[in-house]
Protein backbone atom coordinates (compact mmCIF):
# COMPACT_ATOMS: atom_id res chain seq x y z
CA UNK A 1 0.00 0.00 0.00
CA UNK A 2 1.79 3.11 -1.01
CA UNK A 3 -0.72 5.59 1.17
CA UNK A 4 -3.54 5.31 2.99
CA UNK A 5 -6.02 6.85 5.25
CA UNK A 6 -7.85 6.28 8.09
CA UNK A 7 -11.42 7.88 8.94
CA UNK A 8 -9.81 10.97 8.20
CA UNK A 9 -11.55 14.04 7.88
CA UNK A 10 -10.48 17.73 7.24
CA UNK A 11 -12.64 20.96 8.30
CA UNK A 12 -12.63 24.61 7.23
CA UNK A 13 -14.01 26.57 9.99
CA UNK A 14 -17.13 24.48 11.31
CA UNK A 15 -17.90 22.79 7.80
CA UNK A 16 -16.89 19.66 7.15
CA UNK A 17 -15.05 19.29 3.97
CA UNK A 18 -14.25 15.31 4.03
CA UNK A 19 -15.55 12.60 6.74
CA UNK A 20 -14.06 9.45 7.62
CA UNK A 21 -12.36 8.82 4.65
CA UNK A 22 -10.93 4.97 4.48
CA UNK A 23 -9.16 5.34 0.93
CA UNK A 24 -6.26 2.66 -0.19
CA UNK A 25 -4.17 3.98 -2.95
CA UNK A 26 -1.58 1.09 -4.40
CA UNK A 27 1.83 1.05 -6.19
CA UNK A 28 0.96 1.78 -9.80
CA UNK A 29 -1.82 3.56 -9.44
CA UNK A 30 -2.97 6.84 -11.29
CA UNK A 31 -5.80 8.54 -8.95
CA UNK A 32 -7.60 11.78 -10.10
CA UNK A 33 -9.34 13.96 -7.00
CA UNK A 34 -12.19 15.23 -8.46
CA UNK A 35 -14.67 18.00 -7.05
CA UNK A 36 -15.94 21.27 -6.88
CA UNK A 37 -14.15 24.98 -6.09
CA UNK A 38 -14.01 24.48 -2.00
CA UNK A 39 -15.06 20.68 -1.91
CA UNK A 40 -11.29 20.12 -0.28
CA UNK A 41 -9.24 18.83 -3.25
CA UNK A 42 -6.13 20.88 -2.60
CA UNK A 43 -6.67 20.55 1.12
CA UNK A 44 -6.83 16.88 1.34
CA UNK A 45 -3.76 16.77 -1.02
CA UNK A 46 -1.69 18.78 1.47
CA UNK A 47 -2.73 16.47 4.13
CA UNK A 48 -1.56 13.64 2.26
CA UNK A 49 1.82 15.57 1.88
CA UNK A 50 2.31 16.35 5.62
CA UNK A 51 2.24 19.68 5.06
CA UNK A 52 -1.48 20.20 7.15
CA UNK A 53 -2.41 17.95 10.24
CA UNK A 54 -6.15 16.19 9.52
CA UNK A 55 -9.02 17.18 12.08
CA UNK A 56 -9.23 13.43 12.34
CA UNK A 57 -8.14 10.04 11.56
CA UNK A 58 -4.57 9.57 9.96
CA UNK A 59 -2.29 9.43 6.96
CA UNK A 60 -0.25 6.65 5.99
CA UNK A 61 2.60 6.13 3.55
CA UNK A 62 3.88 2.70 2.92
CA UNK A 63 1.95 1.56 6.41
CA UNK A 64 3.83 3.93 7.97
CA UNK A 65 1.72 7.03 10.01
CA UNK A 66 3.22 10.41 8.43
CA UNK A 67 4.13 11.54 12.13
CA UNK A 68 6.65 8.44 11.95
CA UNK A 69 8.50 9.71 9.09
CA UNK A 70 11.80 11.52 9.35
CA UNK A 71 11.27 15.11 6.85
CA UNK A 72 14.00 14.12 5.00
CA UNK A 73 13.02 9.85 4.80
CA UNK A 74 9.69 11.38 3.86
CA UNK A 75 11.20 13.76 1.07
CA UNK A 76 12.63 10.47 -0.64
CA UNK A 77 9.14 8.61 -0.65
CA UNK A 78 6.66 11.56 -1.99
CA UNK A 79 7.02 14.48 -3.43
CA UNK A 80 4.82 17.37 -3.82
CA UNK A 81 3.51 19.93 -6.70
CA UNK A 82 1.93 22.82 -5.45
CA UNK A 83 -1.08 24.69 -7.35
CA UNK A 84 0.67 27.56 -7.17
CA UNK A 85 4.24 29.19 -6.07
CA UNK A 86 5.98 32.45 -5.90
CA UNK A 87 9.69 32.75 -6.43
CA UNK A 88 11.66 35.66 -4.47
CA UNK A 89 15.32 34.93 -5.65
CA UNK A 90 17.04 34.47 -9.23
CA UNK A 91 17.64 31.20 -9.42
CA UNK A 92 18.22 29.37 -12.23
CA UNK A 93 16.21 26.66 -13.73
CA UNK A 94 19.17 24.05 -12.98
CA UNK A 95 18.96 25.13 -9.53
CA UNK A 96 15.47 25.17 -9.21
CA UNK A 97 15.48 21.55 -10.40
CA UNK A 98 18.85 20.73 -8.05
CA UNK A 99 17.03 21.81 -5.19
CA UNK A 100 15.19 18.97 -5.57
CA UNK A 101 17.87 16.27 -4.99
CA UNK A 102 18.98 17.62 -1.60
CA UNK A 103 16.86 15.09 0.24
CA UNK A 104 19.25 12.81 -1.00
CA UNK A 105 22.18 14.29 0.32
CA UNK A 106 21.98 15.05 4.19
CA UNK A 107 24.75 17.81 5.13
CA UNK A 108 26.15 17.78 1.99
CA UNK A 109 25.43 20.95 0.00
CA UNK A 110 26.75 20.62 -3.49
CA UNK A 111 25.75 18.66 -5.98
CA UNK A 112 27.21 15.23 -8.24
CA UNK A 113 27.11 14.07 -11.50
CA UNK A 114 24.43 12.10 -11.02
CA UNK A 115 22.06 14.84 -9.54
CA UNK A 116 22.73 17.05 -12.78
CA UNK A 117 21.83 13.85 -15.21
CA UNK A 118 18.56 13.40 -13.07
CA UNK A 119 18.31 17.38 -13.12
CA UNK A 120 19.18 17.84 -17.12
CA UNK A 121 16.64 14.41 -17.73
CA UNK A 122 13.71 15.94 -16.04
CA UNK A 123 14.46 19.22 -17.61
CA UNK A 124 14.21 17.05 -20.92
CA UNK A 125 11.60 15.28 -20.39
CA UNK A 126 9.16 18.79 -19.86
CA UNK A 127 11.21 19.88 -23.20
CA UNK A 128 12.52 22.81 -20.94
CA UNK A 129 16.31 21.89 -21.53
CA UNK A 130 17.22 24.89 -22.77
CA UNK A 131 15.81 27.18 -20.31
CA UNK A 132 18.42 25.54 -17.60
CA UNK A 133 20.19 29.22 -17.35
CA UNK A 134 16.70 31.46 -17.19
CA UNK A 135 16.39 33.02 -14.08
CA UNK A 136 13.38 31.26 -12.80
CA UNK A 137 11.28 34.48 -12.46
CA UNK A 138 11.17 35.17 -16.29
CA UNK A 139 9.55 32.23 -17.17
CA UNK A 140 5.60 32.79 -18.51
CA UNK A 141 3.78 30.51 -16.31
CA UNK A 142 3.15 27.65 -18.27
CA UNK A 143 7.31 27.24 -18.69
CA UNK A 144 7.41 27.75 -14.50
CA UNK A 145 4.94 24.90 -14.22
CA UNK A 146 6.69 22.36 -16.37
CA UNK A 147 10.03 23.65 -14.19
CA UNK A 148 7.87 22.89 -11.36
CA UNK A 149 7.22 19.58 -12.40
CA UNK A 150 10.80 18.54 -13.94
CA UNK A 151 11.74 19.34 -9.95
CA UNK A 152 9.39 16.94 -9.06
CA UNK A 153 10.38 13.97 -11.37
CA UNK A 154 14.12 14.81 -10.74
CA UNK A 155 13.12 14.28 -6.34
CA UNK A 156 12.86 10.36 -7.70
CA UNK A 157 10.10 9.44 -5.13
CA UNK A 158 7.54 6.43 -5.77
CA UNK A 159 4.72 8.70 -4.69
CA UNK A 160 3.40 11.65 -6.59
CA UNK A 161 0.91 14.38 -5.26
CA UNK A 162 0.35 17.02 -7.64
CA UNK A 163 -2.39 19.71 -7.32
CA UNK A 164 -3.16 20.67 -10.51
CA UNK A 165 -0.13 19.27 -12.74
CA UNK A 166 -1.84 20.89 -16.07
CA UNK A 167 -2.09 24.62 -14.86
CA UNK A 168 -0.98 27.28 -17.14
CA UNK A 169 -0.12 24.60 -19.90
CA UNK A 170 -1.37 24.75 -22.86
CA UNK A 171 -3.23 21.93 -24.82
CA UNK A 172 -0.31 20.23 -26.29
CA UNK A 173 1.92 20.43 -23.07
CA UNK A 174 -1.05 19.56 -21.33
CA UNK A 175 -1.65 15.97 -22.61
CA UNK A 176 2.21 15.63 -22.69
CA UNK A 177 2.69 15.98 -19.19
CA UNK A 178 -0.22 13.66 -18.30
CA UNK A 179 1.00 11.17 -20.72
CA UNK A 180 3.69 10.77 -19.38
CA UNK A 181 2.58 11.00 -15.97
CA UNK A 182 0.34 7.99 -16.44
CA UNK A 183 3.56 6.14 -18.18
CA UNK A 184 5.43 6.35 -15.20
CA UNK A 185 2.79 4.68 -12.96
CA UNK A 186 1.97 1.89 -16.06
CA UNK A 187 5.93 1.22 -16.57
CA UNK A 188 7.96 2.63 -13.53
CA UNK A 189 5.71 2.00 -10.64
CA UNK A 190 5.23 5.20 -9.43
CA UNK A 191 1.93 6.15 -7.45
CA UNK A 192 0.38 9.55 -9.28
CA UNK A 193 -2.73 11.33 -6.94
CA UNK A 194 -3.65 14.34 -9.17
CA UNK A 195 -6.21 17.45 -8.62
CA UNK A 196 -7.01 18.33 -11.93
CA UNK A 197 -10.75 19.71 -13.91
CA UNK A 198 -10.61 18.65 -16.66
CA UNK A 199 -12.72 15.34 -16.65
CA UNK A 200 -11.51 14.17 -20.11
CA UNK A 201 -8.33 14.29 -19.46
CA UNK A 202 -8.53 12.83 -15.86
CA UNK A 203 -10.65 9.97 -17.43
CA UNK A 204 -7.72 9.58 -20.23
CA UNK A 205 -5.04 9.21 -17.70
CA UNK A 206 -6.30 7.80 -14.61
CA UNK A 207 -7.25 4.03 -13.23
CA UNK A 208 -9.23 5.34 -10.12
CA UNK A 209 -10.62 8.63 -9.47
CA UNK A 210 -11.89 10.21 -6.16
CA UNK A 211 -14.93 12.50 -5.82
CA UNK A 212 -15.51 14.97 -3.29
CA UNK A 213 -18.66 16.57 -2.28
CA UNK A 214 -17.65 19.20 0.28
CA UNK A 215 -19.90 18.50 2.67
CA UNK A 216 -18.05 15.42 4.06
CA UNK A 217 -19.33 12.65 0.89
CA UNK A 218 -17.05 11.27 -1.30
CA UNK A 219 -16.89 8.51 -3.62
CA UNK A 220 -13.84 6.37 -4.38
CA UNK A 221 -13.12 3.38 -6.70
CA UNK A 222 -12.25 2.56 -10.40
CA UNK A 223 -12.53 5.16 -13.16
CA UNK A 224 -14.84 2.81 -14.74
CA UNK A 225 -17.13 2.93 -11.74
CA UNK A 226 -17.40 6.28 -10.57
CA UNK A 227 -16.61 8.66 -12.81
CA UNK A 228 -20.19 7.94 -14.85
CA UNK A 229 -22.55 10.67 -15.77
CA UNK A 230 -25.31 10.42 -12.79
CA UNK A 231 -22.63 10.22 -10.41
CA UNK A 232 -20.10 13.06 -11.54
CA UNK A 233 -23.07 15.42 -12.34
CA UNK A 234 -24.28 15.22 -8.38
CA UNK A 235 -20.85 15.84 -7.54
CA UNK A 236 -20.19 18.80 -9.48
CA UNK A 237 -23.37 19.87 -9.23
CA UNK A 238 -23.89 20.54 -12.87
CA UNK A 239 -25.45 17.74 -15.43
CA UNK A 240 -22.40 16.24 -17.09
CA UNK A 241 -22.97 14.16 -20.64
CA UNK A 242 -20.50 11.29 -21.80
CA UNK A 243 -20.00 11.13 -25.28
CA UNK A 244 -18.13 7.93 -27.16
CA UNK A 245 -15.47 8.42 -29.83
CA UNK A 246 -13.90 5.22 -30.72
CA UNK A 247 -11.97 4.48 -27.31
CA UNK A 248 -12.46 7.80 -26.09
CA UNK A 249 -14.97 9.11 -23.06
CA UNK A 250 -15.17 13.08 -23.47
CA UNK A 251 -17.30 14.50 -21.23
CA UNK A 252 -19.12 17.58 -21.65
CA UNK A 253 -21.18 19.75 -19.40
CA UNK A 254 -24.96 19.95 -20.82
CA UNK A 255 -26.43 23.57 -21.57
CA UNK A 256 -29.36 24.77 -20.68
CA UNK A 257 -30.35 27.71 -22.70
CA UNK A 258 -33.32 29.47 -22.88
Amino acid sequence: MMISTRQLSLKIGARTLIADLDWQVEGGQCWSIIGRNGAGKSTLLRTLAGLRQPDAGSVSVQGRPLAQWPPAELARQRAFLAQSRSDAFAYSVIETVLSARHPYHGNRYWEGSDDHRAALAALASMEVADLAERDVRTLSGGERQRVAIAAMLAQDTPLLLLDEPANALDLAHQVSVMGLLARLCREQGKTAVMVGHDLTLAHSVSTHALLLMGDGRWLAGAVADVMQAPILSDYLGHPIEIIRHGHRSIFIPTEDIA
